[in-house]
């Protein structure tokens, strides 16, 4: 059996794809490796959302050429950068046997054959249509041993924020018929998996023959299911019902990533979000009202186009006013064919040495919050899904609390269990403390698979 390396760049959406693409390779009797040393074969599944993550995916290249070379290896892109390069990749990259984009993950083992059976070198790059779309079925039993496992639920964004290259190299938004959900969700509990995260560009905008909102209550009744969370969503998309939803049903976890991405409303509207930040925190308050001590996350771009000190102090104090559990914030970085990119000479370009400063600015305040917000469990008890062994220190536990902070601590519960922890010490990103006791695991209701 030949062996398979993929190395991932990127969000959780590619993770996903990951996982499918070794499965797509099992079908052909390739079996993973977790060395690239030892592979047959070597994908990089990459992302394209920042200039940085394409510097990283070229950087690797360069290593894996080694392995190409030594062992004879097919090396292959995938991913947003595959999508948005196309042939320009290999022309760029003349040791690169095949690229294929998002769409073709089931495609895999047709590109292979004819790489390997008519020494050719491949691009596969066609958009599948909307109305022909069809998610690939994971199989289940490539996350057995897991306790936490992601499922696909939409994929693409009709939003074009003049920033982002997601509607370039992901396409349209399509939604993936809500019974297909049900079922992979139900059949991760079967193999273990006690919580789900579901996933796309813009997840809460779904439309598979339900709304979000009831998707979310459909998997918090799936048997096993003890916790089912969500990424990535946009505010305009911040339903009353969603909020409700966050209210009647604790299985939902008390966390929600909100990527607000200015804190000034003469940037936002450059940036092409259909929402001033006055109601992005209207929406915000509500959320907390139902959910007392939900965790909010967030996105952040420093240094847009034509962004002054005033903007970017407006920033600061929005950062302040929320108190964000913790922000990914990033500089600004022109992507290929968006509106920003196209108009940045026009509405002013930040200088880089300007846009590091505000960054190191935003991270410390943000550090300092997240430091404090931790702080506030030393003491207290917080119930934890216990995923393993510590990363950090094989003799601990580790697992999170439903506002999906980390927690490493001693005790003797398994993969799987709830257990309460008494937390001993905090860090910025983390609670370390010791084992009360485990928790009984909750009664789970019925599985409503009806169209």
């Amino acid at each position: 059996m030949k062996r398979y390396f993929i190395h991932t760049f990127g969000c959780q959406m590619n993770v996903n794809d990951s996982l499918r693409m070794g499965e797509a390779l099992a079908s052909i009797q390739y079996a993973p490796t977790p060395t690239p040393d030892d592979a047959d074969l070597i994908i990089l599944n990459t992302c394209s959302i920042r200039e940085k993550a394409e510097d990283k995916m070229l950087s690797a290249l360069g290593r894996y050429r080694t392995v190409k070379v030594s062992r004879g290896a097919l090396l292959g892109v995938g991913g947003c950068v595959a999508q948005q390069e196309k042939d320009k990749l290999l022309a760029k990259v003349p040791y690169v046997d095949f690229v294929f984009g998002p769409d073709n993950i089931a495609k895999l083992p047709e590109i292979i054959g004819r790489v390997t059976g008519e020494r050719e070198r491949v691009v596969e790059t066609a958009w599948v249509d909307t109305e022909e779309y069809v998610f690939p079925r994971a199989d289940p039993e490539t996350s057995r041993g897991k306790v936490s496992e992601f499922v696909t639920v939409m994929k693409g964004c009709d939003n074009v924020c003049s920033f982002c290259v997601v509607p370039h190299t992901r396409g349209r938004e399509v939604s993936r018929p809500f019974p297909d959900v049900l079922q992979e969700v139900a059949g991760l509990a079967r193999v273990g998996v006690r919580e789900v995260t579901l996933i796309g560009q813009n997840v809460n905008s779904y439309r598979g023959g339900i709304s979000f909102a009831q998707l979310l209550l459909r998997c918090a009744q799936v048997p096993g299911i003890l916790r089912v969370r969500f990424t990535t969503s946009h505010p305009h998309d911040l339903s009353d019902e969603l909020i409700d939803a966050f209210r009647v049903e604790p299985k939902i976890t008390p966390h929600f990533h909100l990527p607000v991405q200015s804190g000034s409303d003469r940037i936002l509207k450059p940036m092409r979000r259909d929402y001033t930040v006055e109601q992005y925190l209207e929406r915000l308050e509500k959320l907390r009202a139902a959910r007392p001590g939900i965790a909010v996350t967030t996105d952040i771009i420093v240094g847009f186009p034509g962004e002054t000190e005033e903007d970017f102090a407006l920033t600061l104090s929005l950062t302040e006013r929320v108190r964000y559990e913790n922000q990914f914030s990033f500089i600004y970085s022109p992507r290929p064919k968006t509106g920003a990119a196209l108009k940045e000479k026009d509405w002013g370009a930040v200088p880089h040495e300007v846009k590091i400063e505000r960054l190191e600015r935003l991270q410390k305040l943000q550090r300092t919050i997240s430091g404090k917000l931790m702080s506030e469990a030393k003491g207290q008890e917080v119930e934890v899904l216990v995923e393993g062994r510590s990363k950090t220190d094989p003799l601990k536990r580790f697992g999170r609390t439903p506002e999906n902070r980390t927690v490493n601590f001693d005790g003797d519960a398994p993969a799987g269990a709830l257990a309460l922890v008494k937390v001993e010490r905090t860090t910025p990103n983390a609670l370390y403390g010791a084992q009360v006791r485990m928790l009984e695991l909750p009664e789970v209701g019925a599985l409503a698979l009806e169209t």
